[in-house]
This record gives C-alpha cells, sequence and structure tokens, in this order.
C-alpha cells in the first residue's frame, strides 16, 4: 500500500512538473504584445553636391507592437508607432546669428524582420511606411522665436514615405532596449524649394519598452 501511494505521489508530482513546463513553453512561443517609447536624432539626407547645411535635432518616438513567433529564432514583428523627424539649420541673419527647425511628425507602420541569435538578443530588418501628420518650422533669432504649422495641402510636401529599418534589440525579462537606423527611400519634399533642397530623413532612434 505505501508503495503504490508513494508512486501516486511521484507521478502526481511529475505531471505537475509537466505541466509547468508546458505552459511556460507555450507563453515562450506564443505571441507577444508590446509597448515602448524613446527619443530621436534626426537629420536629412541631400544630393552630395548640394552645398545646404542641416543639423541633428532631438524628437520622440512612442509605438506598440506584436512578436510573431514564426521559427526557432525567426520571428515577424508588425509595429504602429509615432516619431518626429526633421533637422535644423543655423546661420547668420542681418549680422545676427539664428537657427532654424522643421519637425515633420509621421504615423509610421513598420513591418520587420526579427532575428535571434541568442536568447536575449535581436536583429531587426524591414521596409516602413510612413504617413505625414503634421509640419511645423520654428526659426529663432536675437532671442524672439517665430513658428509656423505648414499647410497640409502643400503639394511640395510627400504625404507617404517608404523607408526601410536596421536595428538591433537586448532584453531582460519583460524589458526591451531598441537601437535603430531608419532611412527613407523617397524624398520627403518633392521636388524642394529654392531654401531647401530634395533631401531623405534618416533617424537613430534608442527606445525602451515592455514586453508582456
Amino acid at each position: 500500500m505505501k508503495r503504490i501511494l508513494a508512486a501516486t505521489v511521484i507521478l502526481l508530482f511529475a505531471g505537475k512538473v509537466n505541466a509547468q513546463s508546458k505552459t511556460s513553453s507555450e507563453k515562450k512561443d506564443g505571441v507577444y504584445f508590446g509597448v515602448r517609447a524613446g527619443i530621436n536624432l534626426s537629420n536629412m539626407v541631400k544630393d552630395a553636391d548640394n552645398s545646404f547645411s542641416s543639423g541633428s535635432k532631438l524628437g520622440l518616438n512612442a509605438g506598440a507592437f506584436l512578436e510573431i513567433p514564426v521559427t526557432a529564432g525567426f520571428s515577424i514583428q508588425p509595429e504602429l508607432q509615432f516619431s518626429q523627424k526633421g533637422y535644423k539649420n543655423t546661420g547668420s541673419f542681418l549680422g545676427s546669428p539664428y537657427e532654424y527647425k522643421q519637425t515633420t511628425n509621421f504615423i509610421e507602420v513598420p513591418l520587420l524582420a526579427k532575428l535571434n541569435p541568442s536568447k536575449n538578443f535581436g536583429i531587426l530588418i524591414g521596409p516602413q511606411f510612413s504617413f505625414l501628420v503634421s509640419t511645423q518650422t520654428k526659426f529663432t533669432v536675437n532671442n524672439s522665436s517665430f513658428e509656423n504649422q505648414v499647410k497640409q495641402d502643400n503639394t511640395n510636401l510627400r504625404k507617404n514615405i517608404l523607408g526601410g529599418i536596421v536595428g538591433i534589440e537586448a532584453s531582460s525579462g519583460p524589458v526591451v532596449f531598441d537601437l535603430r537606423y531608419n532611412l527613407d527611400f523617397q524624398n520627403n519634399n518633392g521636388d524642394g524649394t529654392t531654401s531647401t533642397p530634395k533631401y531623405k530623413n534618416q533617424v537613430i532612434a534608442l527606445s525602451v519598452g515592455f514586453r508582456f
């Protein structure tokens, strides 16, 4: 009788361990939802023979994503995010230094492939579709600032832009750290203007998020 009871206890314990292991495995192999936010360092990429001078400016990024496993070490990651891009330009106006900033706000839909060489490290690559929401300019001279909202019906602004992303990701439990480089494949402003050349956006984005 004692032997039977001992065998029953062992079987129940083994079944419990297997169930816990299975639940953990299912969670590991399941679809994850995540959110993240961070900062952008953006600038323009222009023609090599253009003398227009531009500098980097800071912006914000925030978004949500799904991680959908396909095979071991490989998953698809569709995302939806808000991203601020743009550039700044400095010079002299009537003998006084000035600063000009342009900020373009986008809603973006990246569709990324994710490779996981190890458990806590990933490589991201894929296309991104950007939809222009608004454009602001800010001109500062002699401690005075003048801001302007650029009209969306401006035919020289491209409203939909195709780009690409390459990045790396490190995780620790549910916390995810993300570093990316984003480059637009199309000009942001059509044929350019007399004061601003044709250019493409480029962004270095750093963010931190949580995966559930």
